[in-house]
């Protein structure tokens, strides 16, 4: 497994935690909902209860399939988990502007999704 090269640190109160050229965590066991509010501030997000539901069922596809979601397996599993109206890419890019999947992972820890450029 290759190494993933440190580009810049993100800081907490009283941890530093190593980031890539991405802004993915090099080590996803260090993720902590403190970590999960630093990265989404540098974003311009505030985190309600509706990013966490996402952030959860990201972190669960992650434990269960050992990969963070591109777009649509995003759509798929959150209409699974949270109902067809949460289910929908316009509630996502409402939620995560941009790129709701790469965005959302990195605020998860998870890595960079495959098939997201």
């Amino acid at each position: 497994m290759a190494t993933t090269e440190i580009y810049r640190y993100l800081h907490l109160t009283n941890k530093r935690v190593a980031l890539d050229a991405e802004g993915y965590l090099i080590n996803l066991e260090e993720w902590s909902t403190d970590i999960a509010e630093a990265i989404a501030k540098e974003e311009g997000l505030e985190l309600t209860d509706e990013h966490w539901e996402i952030i959860r069922v990201l972190r669960d596809f992650y434990q269960r399939f050992e990969q963070a979601p591109a777009m649509r397996p995003l759509v798929k599993a959150v209409a699974r988990a949270l109902g067809e109206e949460k289910g929908r890419s316009i509630h996502l890019m409402r939620l995560f502007p941009g790129s709701p999947a790469k965005l959302a992972a990195r605020i998860a820890g998870l890595p960079k999704p495959t098939n997201c450029l």
